[in-house]
């Protein structure tokens, strides 16, 4: 029988859920934005063992209720779709909340080296220090100290000579160490940079002034990764603390962008143990562990937990100049010569190599490429390996590409890659790029978002957790509104409007990542996957979006955060 003509209009404003179905949960009084075109507001949300029942008018939706039914008055407040970082590290975040707080603000405190000192030795006096036999830190930023510069070696053993002490750059690309670590890590005058990285000397000698670059830093992550002493429990601790600070800004879908083997199998071991408060996508560094797609890639999540595919690194940090750039940076770092433009990670044949063997398998790749050069040679293998295996819907990632030049975005378009972008480096490193890194010019393209929309492809942000904390309504507010620290507007013609914003960090992160069909929105049959906020993103002053507090997250119809 034929739908009569007064419902038809109705059914396209209400999805409805099935007869004699009654709702676990409703939710009411919300200013719901629900992140679909096709209704993009309603009254009420209806939900049914961890996904969306229904959702449509308040009156309608409370037909769903039954006697075990909760009720939930939102009282006003804005419910939007779970966030989903679309890139980021959330075992890392657990791990950089572990140690020494060396964030400068507006996350943290630290603004000179006496501070990062300060900090260094207060957390030294700590049981967890005790225990570990090393002081660490984690987030300083040689931009936002007073000495706009990095701590060195000697800085360092002015907090400790008797225990090694490893500090590490905001970017994570980047650090430095005192004497003890450089004698433990056995770099010394004689000791060669690797491929890929850089020990920097004293001025006019070989000698390592303590501040590593790269692969230099990585070789001093594992010295201290095989040579710390922490608990049994202490990975597990570091997985739950990540998922958790996650979920307290909103986030229901986080990513380990760049897994060892041994850091997939704690998240492993904490996903079977119930430990994961939110979803983990996870990206097994493919440079490291070159056999993954012999593992367990899966586009199906088992107690929160799915290794997505591999990562790549195909260059450093912008801030941090060791990104790899076509033209020479604004400001070189000191002791390179005028004419320096970064380096690379990979050799052509390496990075070929590495491309080669994920679209043979079919398994999707995020790639870290910050300066043009590095996306030239990203997207140069990509072209390769998309004529000899065709062009099929892998979604090839670009991770942060903060220099994309406008003829590689249309590289992109035709190669079907996505662009995964990081605006919040405007307001973190807009004024850095502008004087010191990029200058004025180039610096007003970073992370161009708008120029990506124009070309009707869907961008994400990211947080890139622990660079910057996972704060989704800060990511928001740095795409919308395009800030630096000083208040300079950098790139007004890549601002995205608020609803383009939140849909980068929901529906189009869901696609980004193969789940839109199950996350990103919130409609009849997806995950009841929902973020309750203070206000709503679409409706107040762009300039407070940034103010937007997280009252509650849930998690498939679960509460794992609650102010």
């Amino acid at each position: 029988m034929p739908t009569p003509l007064y419902l038809q209009s109705q059914l396209a404003q209400l999805q409805l859920a099935p007869n004699n179905v009654f709702a676990d949960a409703i939710y009411i009084n919300a200013t719901v934005v629900t992140v679909n075109d096709n209704q993009p507001a309603v009254e009420a949300v209806a939900v049914k063992d961890g996904r969306i029942l229904a959702v449509g008018d308040r009156r309608t939706i409370e037909g769903l209720k039954g006697s075990t039914t909760q009720m939930f008055d939102l009282q006003g407040k804005t419910m939007v779709p779970g966030f989903i970082d679309p890139h980021g590290h959330v075992f890392q975040q657990g791990l950089a909340a572990s140690v020494a707080d060396l964030l400068p603000p507006p996350d943290g405190t630290v603004d000179s080296i006496a501070k990062l000192q300060e900090k260094l030795r207060e957390w030294s006096q700590s049981a967890v220090a005790a225990d570990v036999g090393w002081i660490i830190g984690n987030g300083y930023d040689d931009s936002q100290l007073q000495e706009n510069r990095h701590p060195t070696r000697f800085d360092l053993d002015e907090v400790s000579t008797e225990l090694p002490i490893c500090v590490i750059h905001q970017s994570g690309h980047l650090g430095a160490v005192n004497s003890k670590a450089l004698e433990i890590i056995n770099i010394t005058a004689d000791t060669p940079n690797p491929p890929g990285g850089v020990i920097r000397r004293q001025a006019g000698s070989n000698e390592p002034d303590g501040v590593l670059e790269e692969n230099a830093m990585y070789l001093a992550l594992s010295t201290v990764a095989k040579t710390a002493k922490v608990s049994p429990d202490a990975p597990l601790n570091f997985a739950r603390k990540g998922t958790e600070i996650y979920a307290r800004y909103g986030f229901t879908t986080a990513q380990e962008g760049r897994a060892t083997q041994s850091v997939y199998e704690v998240l492993k071991a904490a996903a079977t143990a119930g430990t994961l408060a939110i979803d983990v996508a996870v990206y097994v560094d493919y440079l490291v562990h070159p056999d993954v797609h012999t593992w367990e890639v899966s586009r199906i999540y088992t107690d929160r937990l799915r290794l997505a595919g591999a990562k790549l690194t195909f260059d450093g940090s912008p801030q941090g100049r060791t990104a790899w750039l076509s033209q020479p940076y604004y400001q070189p770092p000191e002791g390179q010569p005028a004419d320096y433009k970064g380096y690379g990670v990979y050799t052509e044949e390496q990075a070929m190599n590495l491309v080669d063997s994920a679209y043979q398998h079919n398994m999707q790749i995020i790639g870290h490429a910050n300066g043009d050069a590095s996306i030239d040679q990203f997207i140069m293998v990509t072209q390769k390996a998309t004529e000899k295996y065709g062009k099929d819907d892998r979604r090839t990632t670009l991770i942060h590409g903060q220099t994309v030049r406008e003829d590689q975005l249309d590289a992109m378009q035709e190669l079907g890659m996505f662009p995964a972008l990081f605006p919040a480096h405007v307001f973190y490193w807009g004024d850095w790029h502008r004087e010191v890194t990029l200058g004025a010019e180039r610096a007003a393209r970073i992370s161009p978002t708008r120029s990506a929309l124009n070309r009707d492809m869907k961008v994400t942000i990211h947080t890139d957790s622990p660079v910057v904390l996972p704060h989704a309504t800060r990511t928001i507010w740095s795409a919308v509104n395009r800030r630096t620290r000083t208040d300079f507007v950098l790139g007004e013609d890549q601002c995205l409007t608020p609803l383009e914003a939140l849909k980068a960090l929901t529906i189009w992160a869901a696609y980004q990542h193969f789940e839109e069909d199950q996350k990103g929105s919130i409609e009849v049959g997806k995950l009841a996957d929902f973020a309750i906020l203070s206000d709503n993103p679409l409706t107040v002053d762009p300039m407070s979006i940034r103010d937007i507090e997280v009252l509650e997250t849930i998690k498939e119809g679960t509460t794992v955060y609650k102010r």
